[in-house]
């Protein structure tokens, strides 16, 4: 028998060779155009033309944006391994200036640093530069302050107020971008224009203006292109070849690539369309409320082998999918029905060879991988192991206080909204995340009738008398989006007063896809009682930075409470707090509270991957060392636990804080684990 290492000098020499010929067959050398004292890609003949010589993209997806910086090293030397030659990547233009003119270009938001390195490790680029980029990231990778703009805008349009944003986005990307062009000396060969356009609407002139504007500021070499879904009705919408911009398609594992690539071909230049699908599903995407999505692993090598072996090109989607933190997820709609809203997992493990917690010991990782080899012109590296993770057991919380109960520190009293009519969180400048909507009305005997025609995404309503001890209110119900319920009944509460109404509303993720994407979060609608409008309102945006250091230096010191024109300072907290608690804890557990643990390690070499495991919990998010590991929902499921990398985690002691909604974990425990899981809940999303 020959060893593996003889096997490949001897064998995948010869492979590559044969591809070479394969690729010329019937036609002249890639020479056209190259100049051999330079770097060049192109394409000519119905191929990829790199530096004179025939070029197969076998790519994949990784987005630096969903891994920690530490780890971007790691995932890129197992796409390495795995065979892949190319990096795909979208450009989320929400992370880069998430307020107007403030720009970010570090941590998570480095990507010159991420594709420098992919560049040193020996990747080509293919860059999603947007400005829409979709990938059920929030509002498809728009800010959320473009929602606050009036009058609103047209997004993906010729509308010119949007353009002249979309311009000087660009203006700072793209120059930045122009050093690290292949021609340039650099690793990007191609860059993407809008994406997957031709599925959202017709506009040619504002791809056209995109087409100006990329090559104004990159230069006339560089290969633009766009996706769309293989199909004539999305093609004809969304490429434009009379502008010299590259159509690419996208498909899943059971399509006919030889069908979808002749579709393609008519959508390009004569000489000018290499197949290419540009999005190559190796898995799908999971909301909550879904069985976790998966794609077979031996289907999925049997597709990629019949576009390689016909001289295609693939970019694996995604080679590793990695995990939405914070409150990037997006959400999906159905077409013609804006309510019928589902948002994303916080995982994005996309069930990609590459596991979000980088596993490659899978059937899927392999079967690609021997695929793979048989096409590639170098040995491939040698199979990785895994990254070691830990499970570190069981913490106990301590309930800090819950949201009413320290409303003034979580929501700064000089950011409070008034207004006759409720405001969408954009418009006071809350992008993510929470608000408490407060009004008052008076009560009369018997029932009262709640109605708001429209939320997004899901609100929790109390109410209490509006004299006396407003930090308790009583717990009504539930108003979600995607359920359309009967209005919500207000028990009688006897009140001399008016009546309080609290309307905690979260936003659970902006829709990145389709027709519904102008996605504004809060109270969209007037609301009733008893069929008469509420005026005068109150909104607090709830701020949930640095929570645990707030916790430390704020709440042991003192709290601010509100009445309605009054701020209480409450020192000596904990013997408040713990009074407070034996007299209302009791009656009234479903108020959305504040959770803190701690994990103690006693060296660095003890920081290891593990997972929090959230069973027994209802819905809400977390921190770990304030930095927000996502949202955790494992009553609707199918997610049970949150990826916490170890980079994320310190020497000695970790602080752990979650914001509860509902109800909390009976024994007030968390704990870490060393393994994923997607067995939670399993019921349909719409189901109470």
């Amino acid at each position: 028998m020959v060893s593996g290492s003889v096997f490949d000098a001897i064998l995948l020499p010869l492979v590559a060779f044969l591809t070479f010929l394969s690729y010329s067959s019937g036609s002249s050398p890639c020479s056209t155009t190259y100049q051999g004292n330079s770097q060049q890609f192109w394409i000519e003949n119905d191929r990829f033309c790199k530096d004179g010589v025939p070029f197969q993209i076998i790519g994949g997806d990784i987005h630096y944006f969903r891994i920690v910086p530490e780890y971007w090293k790691d995932r890129l030397l197992r796409a390495k391994a795995l065979g892949l030659n190319t990096i795909q990547t979208y450009v989320p233009w929400n992370i880069h200036e998430p307020q107007p003119q403030k720009y970010t270009f570090d941590g998570f938001a480095n990507l010159e640093a991420y594709i420098q390195l992919a560049h040193e490790l020996g990747f080509l680029i293919m860059l999603r530069a947007g400005p829409y980029i979709c990938g059920e990231w929030d509002l498809g990778g728009f800010p959320a302050w473009l929602l606050s703009i009036e009058p609103a805008l047209e997004l993906r349009s010729s509308d010119s107020t949007y353009l002249s944003l979309v311009e000087r986005w660009w203006g700072i990307l793209l120059p930045k971008m122009a050093p690290l062009l292949y021609q340039n000396g650099g690793p990007i060969i191609m860059v993407q224009v809008e994406n997957e356009y031709g599925s959202f609407g017709s506009d040619k002139n504002y791809l056209r203006h995109l087409t100006k504007l990329a090559r104004n500021h990159l230069g006339s070499e560089v290969i633009l292109y766009t996706t769309d879904g293989a199909g004539d009705a999305t093609l004809s919408n969304g490429a434009i070849p009379g502008d010299g911009v590259y159509a690419a398609v996208d498909f899943d594992t059971w399509s006919n690539s030889s069908i979808d690539f002749e579709i393609q071909k008519k959508y390009n230049l004569p000489g000018k369309s290499p197949p290419l699908s540009s999005e190559f599903y190796t898995g799908w995407l999971t909301h909550w409320g879904e069985k976790l999505a998966t794609t077979d692993a031996s289907s999925t090598s049997v597709a990629l082998d019949k576009i390689l072996s016909k001289n295609g090109s693939a970019v694996l989607y995604m080679a590793h999918g990695g995990t939405n933190f914070g409150f990037f997820s997006g959400a999906n709609t159905d077409s013609n029905d804006e309510s019928a809203y589902k948002p994303d997992l916080t995982s994005y493990d996309y069930d990609a060879p590459i596991k979000e917690y980088g596993d490659v010991n899978n059937a899927k990782y392999k079967d690609l991988r021997k695929v793979i080899r048989k096409y590639a012109v170098a040995p491939l590296p040698s199979f990785p192991s895994n990254i070691l993770r830990e499970a570190y057991g069981i913490v106990k919380l301590n309930k800090i206080f819950s949201l009413f109960e320290a409303l003034h520190l979580l929501s700064n009293p000089t950011k409070t909204f008034k207004s006759e009519k409720p405001l969408p969180m954009e418009l006071v400048s809350q992008m993510y995340g929470f608000m408490l909507y407060v009004s008052e009305y008076t009560q009369k005997k018997g029932n009262s009738t709640l109605s708001i025609s429209k939320i997004h995404d899901r609100a929790q309503v109390f109410v209490s008398c509006s004299e006396g001890d407003k930090s308790n209110p009583n717990f009504v119900g539930v108003i979600e989006r995607w359920n359309k319920r009967k209005p919500l009944s207000i028990p009688y509460l006897g009140c001399s007063s008016k009546i309080t109404l609290f309307i905690l509303v979260e936003n659970m993720g902006r829709v990145n896809y389709g027709s519904y994407i102008y996605d504004r979060k809060g109270i969209l609608s007037t609301v009733q009682i008893n069929n008469l409008t509420l005026p005068r309102w109150k909104m607090y945006p709830i701020q949930l930075d640095h929570l645990s250091k707030l916790i430390k230096s704020g709440l042991t010191k003192k709290i601010a409470y509100a009445t309605d024109d009054k701020i209480f300072l409450l020192r000596d907290m904990k013997n408040y707090l713990g009074n407070f608690r034996n007299r209302h804890e009791d009656s009234n557990s479903r108020s959305p509270a504040f959770y803190e643990g701690h994990l103690n390690l006693n060296s660095t070499s003890m920081r290891k991957d593990t997972f929090l495991s959230f069973r027994g919990w209802n819905k809400g998010v977390a921190f770990v060392n304030n930095f927000n590991i996502g949202r955790f929902w494992p009553k609707v499921g199918p997610q049970c636990t949150l990826y916490v990398p170890a980079p994320i985690l310190k020497q000695g002691e970790n602080t752990v804080v979650i914001f509860e909604l509902d109800s909390a974990n009976s024994d007030l425990t968390i704990e870490f684990v060393s393994d994923p899981d997607f067995s939670c809940g399993l019921h349909k999303f719409h189901e109470k």
